[in-house]
This record gives C-alpha cells, structure tokens and sequence, in this order.
C-alpha cells in the first residue's frame, strides 16, 4: 500500500488465528477492529506480523479478500494461533500461543510514513507482552500527528498484561475502552478503591488525563463518560448469540468510525451497541454487515 498524505485508522497488534470448535477464523483485536472500521468506508489499515508459513499466508490472503489494507510484516516466528472455547454460555476462553510473529511486530521505515499519516489508532495490551511490539505501539502512537486519536482498548488475558503496561497505555491513550470485569482489575492492580464502577472510570479518567471511557457490562449494557461532563448508557439488545468473539473489537470499530464522521456521542454509541449485537449472532469476529447497519452513518 501506499503512503501518500492521508487520513488512515490504525488497528495495531495482534494478528492471529482463532481456533475455534467449529473451526479456524481468522482473529486478533486490531484485525477485527480494522475490518468493522473499513465496512464503513473509511481508510483503515491493519497493522501486525505474521510468519513465513502457511497460516501467515492464509492471513494475507484472507485480509485480502475481505478488501483490508495491512501492513504485515514477515518475521522469523510462528504466526500466532489461539486455542478457543466456548463456556455454556458462548463466553470465549482462550489459550494464547507465545513467542509468535506478533510479539514481534518490527517498527519499518514504511510503518514510520504510515504512522505520519495515521488519524486514529487503536492499541490494546496484549500485544504489549513482548518488549519487540510493546515499543513499536509506542513509537507509532508518538509518530502519529499530535491531534490524533489514540483508543487503548483494555484486553486483559490470562497472565499477559502488567501494572507497567497498564498504566503506560493508559497515559497514552484519549479515549479507553475496558469492560466491567477488567475495570475491577485495573483498579486493583493500580490501588484505587471505588464502591462504584461509574467512580472507577472518573477516577481513572482523572487520574490519566482520558478524554472518554467506554465501559462495556455485557448483557447489562455500555456506557459511554466523558470528560466534559456527557454520559450515555444503552441497554444490550437481546440477540440469539452464536459466539462473542470480536463484539468488543466491533463496538469500538464502530464507535471510532461513527466519531470520525462527525456523530455526537449519543449517536456512536448506539451505532456501536447495533453492531455488536449483530457480530453476536455470527460467527468469528468478521462478518460482514448488513446495508441497513452501515447505511445509518
């Protein structure tokens, strides 16, 4: 691809597949959040590495044919797989291969000229457990132009995140999305004591300057605070749910894409909520939209 002046959003991290019962999907946070941003026709880009083996071709082949931009570098590691299943519930557990491609994600001269170019970017911390990408996402968010968007989206999994890394995304990011499971955590690993979830999020978005947090509490609904004082809260619709894998990475693909297109908060966030819903009743975190979703931005 190329890098002429433009306005790209950035999906940076993880790239891998999701070895799921009923099959492999292709997977990983940045991806899906790429994809959902792309289905709205805006310039996304997917940023990860793979390795030079089969399964790593099948990512680019497979991004290709979904018409997603990436940038993917080829590295001497094993493309990252994820050993997926579903609880009674069709909650996603999961069993993270370590020491693949994406934990060495390189910062390129041509990730460099994208980083320039890059109007928002979305970042989590699970691809932050490798000292190799962990600096590549921090030199790609100080690349970017100053009045860029950088989205942290919280992913904490199994053993792989830290107080270091926690709290360095935080301080980097402008808008955080974290769900009501892993707010507790957060709190706890970084020694704030709330009786509520709504006084954790102020507090956190106080504490680390964070224009916007996006809670999201499951079947219980999201909410939406931000730091001139505007709230938003929308129930979760009731769906027949096939699996939840990548709903999270949607709503925030959504939401992101709806902002940038000049929708006030209350309008992003139901945008946000309909998509995810939608990506419940599919399986694998990429399926394609319905015209009637994407037709409402």
């Amino acid at each position: 691809m190329s890098n002429t002046q433009q306005n790209y959003i950035v999906g940076i991290g993880e790239a891998l597949w999701d070895m799921l019962p009923e099959g492999r999907k292709i997977g990983g946070a940045p991806a899906n959040f790429t994809f959902h941003v792309s289905q709205f026709g805006l310039d996304a880009v997917a940023v990860s590495a793979v390795g030079d083996d089969a399964l790593g071709k099948e990512i680019h082949q497979t991004f290709e044919q979904k018409g997603l931009q990436t940038q993917l570098a080829t590295v001497p590691y094993p493309t990252g797989t994820v050993e997926v299943t579903l609880d009674e519930k069709g909650i996603p557990q999961y069993d993270i291969c370590e020491g693949v491609a994406w934990d060495n994600i390189p910062f390129t001269a041509e990730l460099e000229a994208l980083a320039r170019n890059t109007i928002a970017v979305c970042f989590g911390t699970l691809a932050q457990r490798n000292s190799v990408s962990r600096q590549t996402i921090e030199k790609f968010i100080t690349t970017m132009p100053a009045e860029g968007i950088k989205i942290c989206d919280i992913n904490l999994r199994g053993t792989f995140y830290s107080k270091e890394v926690v709290e360095s995304s935080m301080r980097a990011c402008d808008i955080l999305k974290i769900n009501d499971e892993e707010i507790v955590e957060v709190c706890r690993l970084i020694g704030i004591e709330m009786p509520t979830q709504r006084m954790m999020a102020l507090r956190l978005m106080e504490r680390y300057e964070i224009d916007m947090l996006i809670l999201t509490c499951g079947t219980e609904g999201s909410y939406i605070y931000c730091m001139d004082g505007t709230e938003s809260f929308l129930p979760t619709p009731k769906v027949k749910v096939a699996d939840t894998v990548g709903a999270g990475d949607s709503f925030t693909g959504a939401f992101i894409a709806a902002l940038l297109c000049g929708k006030e908060v209350k309008k992003a966030h139901a945008l946000a909520v309909e998509v995810s819903a939608y990506v419940c009743t599919q399986n694998g975190a990429m399926p394609e939209l319905p015209e009637k979703i994407i037709d409402k931005l």
